[in-house]
């Protein structure tokens, strides 16, 4: 007989297991920038899933301190969580968006800034996209769910 928690792990197992998902999303983000398989900003993030949602693998939906506050964004945040949702698509809300900045090259090429409140990782057109990094977000996905976190938090660590 196998009795389940839904207590969280905690100590040095959690620790490792943050770290490695941490580095997963770093993988994840690198390989697909590359390859044209990366949406940046709200309003591209919501015409992307509206146009083929089937072809989203990932939404990550990041925020600074600052940004708790902003009613709009969150409205937003929480209409892409909900078509995400229904529509299959792993979620995750990260902290620490000059990270994300840093890992996504974030200016444009005018040399504006990015909005990062939202990406999307699409499967490049080529082929189905197996990678490792990926299903270990994936699979770190189902198990937040399993414990009713619906949107796991991933905070990146500073280089």
């Amino acid at each position: 007989m196998c009795n389940m928690t839904f207590e969280e792990p905690c100590g040095d197992n959690a620790t490792e297991r943050m770290d490695s998902v941490e580095k997963a999303l770093e993988e994840v983000l690198t390989a697909a920038l590359p390859q044209g398989c990366i949406t940046v900003g709200v309003y591209e993030a919501a015409k992307s899933l509206n146009a083929d949602p089937d072809n989203v693998v990932l939404c990550l939906l990041a925020t600074d301190e600052e940004d708790v506050k902003d009613v709009a964004l969150q409205i937003h945040f929480t209409l892409i969580q909900a078509f995400c949702c229904e529509n299959d698509i792993n979620i995750l809300r990260v902290n620490n968006m000059r990270r994300l900045a840093e890992i996504l090259e974030g200016v444009k090429p005018g040399g504006e800034t990015m909005d990062l409140h939202c990406i999307l990782v699409t499967t490049p057109e080529s082929s189905a996209w197996k990678d490792p990094a990926l299903s270990k977000l994936n699979r770190f996905c189902r198990d937040s769910r399993g414990l009713d976190q619906w949107v796991p938090v991933i905070n990146l660590p500073e280089r």
